[in-house]
């Protein structure tokens, strides 16, 4: 069975799981770094915000043996987890009053984006671009935002460097940041202990995990780092969602690190993921994070 075969089999049996008030449709939608991606979302009657639960991981599950039944019960079971339980005021999108406390930002790879950053909001940075977001909730499963556009600006009539500067007030408040030794990050999912006796690379994200990579924008962020440390680091973007810190004592060279970040992308990351193929340098004297 190919995979859009396998996506309407597993769209009838999930119709057939839901309320009357429920529809279910193919959706398929322009993620980060331009990639596309094919998903189930699920509409109930009387809500006006609804998840969609792609497949692809499920397809890996069906080639592995799972039956399209079993993972139609499993979309269900996730969905009546994930569901929203009330409407999203709408109305609240269009006065800017209500939203400029949730404007957030994130980070994304300016290349692979840049059809995308022709009608957006954004700031340069590096080899990377500052896009801006509506926080409209966050769960145990991820956020619900909205990707703030040149449309919206006209909207609420403010301009884009007044986005800037409230998503530079609100992401560290909203969204935390979390800096873990990479042994306690691997302990934590794996339910191992590991077996490095050292702690030299640590993991910054936020406490979501979700587009955590902006953490090294957080004001003061790195600096502290760099002061905890005692000297100079190297910050390794492994994805969108996190970054890896390695002090320059444990490195093996910014050119080396560079390749072992192409090889992991490459080979380990989801292109959706992917946010750059460079190592960066945090020098403390200069306060900077440079290429």
């Amino acid at each position: 069975m190919t995979y859009y075969q396998f996506i309407h089999e597993v769209e009838v049996k999930v119709k057939e799981g839901v309320k009357e008030n429920t529809t279910v449709y193919i959706r398929s939608a322009v993620k980060n770094n331009g990639t596309t991606r094919q998903g189930l979302t699920i509409a109930e009657t009387g809500l006006n915000i609804f998840p969609t639960i792609y497949l692809e991981e499920y397809y890996q599950q069906f080639q592995e043996g799972s039956s399209v039944e079993n993972i139609a019960g499993d979309i269900l079971r996730l969905y009546g987890e994930v569901r929203f339980k009330r409407s999203f005021e709408s109305e609240s999108i269009t006065d800017y009053e209500k939203v400029k406390k949730k404007i957030v930002y994130r980070l994304v790879n300016q290349e692979a984006n840049k059809d995308l950053l022709k009608e957006v909001p954004y700031e340069a940075y590096l080899d990377m671009a500052v896009v801006f977001y509506v926080l409209l909730e966050v769960n145990t499963y991820g956020m619900a935002s909205m990707l703030i556009k040149d449309e919206h600006l006209a909207m609420w009539n403010v301009t884009a460097e007044e986005i800037c500067r409230r998503a530079h007030e609100n992401t560290g408040k909203l969204l935390p940041y979390e800096l873990k030794t990479m042994k306690a990050v691997i302990q934590e999912l794996t339910d191992t202990e590991s077996e490095d006796k050292e702690d030299v690379m640590y993991v910054l994200s936020n406490r979501s995990r979700s587009y955590g990579a902006a953490a090294i924008l957080y004001k003061g962020r790195l600096e502290e780092i760099g002061e905890y440390l005692e000297e100079d680091y190297y910050v390794l973007p492994s994805s969108v969602h996190e970054v890896i810190i390695i002090p320059q004592s444990a490195a093996p060279g910014q050119e080396e690190l560079s390749d072992l970040v192409t090889e992991i992308n490459t080979t380990q990351v989801d292109a959706e993921e992917v946010l750059s193929n460079h190592a960066y340098y945090y020098d403390r004297k200069k306060k900077k994070l440079l290429m």
